[in-house]
């Protein structure tokens, strides 16, 4: 079983959080799969505003999917949340 079905998995079960999300997101971008990295690492940051790396690779998938100018505003974010932290 793969990484990315095992955290899915963990997800159906209820066991939601953010590092299971940053987990599920990062999986994805490893696995080229930007389309569906970013909705877990948007829902990480929204279960926690001040996770930094979070932040840096929901803009990189962005970016990989040539949404700059949302990349932009979410690099600028979480820059302004790490400078903060």
């Amino acid at each position: 079983m793969t990484l990315t079905k095992n955290l899915e998995n963990m997800l159906a079960t209820g066991n939601d959080s953010a590092m299971l999300r940053f987990g599920l997101g990062s999986a994805y971008f490893s696995n080229k799969q930007y389309q569906l990295a970013i909705p877990h690492l948007q829902k990480c940051i929204d279960m926690d505003d001040s996770h930094s790396a979070a932040y840096k690779l929901l803009g990189q998938a962005q970016m990989k999917l040539g949404l700059s100018e949302q990349a932009k505003a979410t690099l600028k974010v979480g820059l302004e949340k790490a400078i903060q932290n």
